[in-house]
């Protein structure tokens, strides 16, 4: 397991971006909207970790109710796990509140599922599966997704 990357909730990725960049010292690696969980990403690569900023593009998405409740600021932390399935079954079984039961797809393609901040002394945590690297892996379309860059 490692921190696959921190989201942070902002109002607008207009504003966010430079902000960061100039933090940062680079631009953004990718740029894409996520059509099922109503959100727009921007994706950093800091060391072996990612900053994800995270621009609701509906007044009804999990970002936009986080903003309205919090104001911008950090959303969750992501886990990289080798096993998504395994490790749900797992956690539910110890007794984790789970947000969801089954992965999902979210930015880049990647398989995802959210634990309850409830079970996680109040942090919303994703766990995202990480594929092992090597000459036979194949790249998937990206279903759900446009790129915006």
């Amino acid at each position: 397991m490692r921190l696959d990357h921190v989201g942070i909730a902002v109002t607008s990725l207009k504003e966010a971006l430079p902000v960061f960049e100039k933090l940062l010292g680079c631009r953004a690696e990718s740029e894409e909207v996520v059509e099922d969980q109503k959100v727009r990403v921007a994706a950093f690569k800091v060391g072996e970790s990612r900053l994800e900023l995270l621009e609701a593009t509906s007044a009804d998405s999990p970002v936009a109710r986080f903003v309205a409740k919090r104001g911008p600021g950090c959303h969750h932390l992501t886990l990289a796990v080798a096993d998504l399935e395994e490790t749900l079954v797992t956690l539910e079984q110890s007794g984790v509140r789970l947000i969801d039961r089954q992965p999902r797809l979210a930015a880049g393609n990647k398989r995802i599922a959210f634990l309850h901040p409830s079970s996680t002394c109040g942090v919303l945590i994703e766990l995202v599966e990480e594929k092992p690297s090597g000459p036979n892996e194949t790249s998937g379309g990206r279903t759900g997704r446009k790129s915006t860059k």
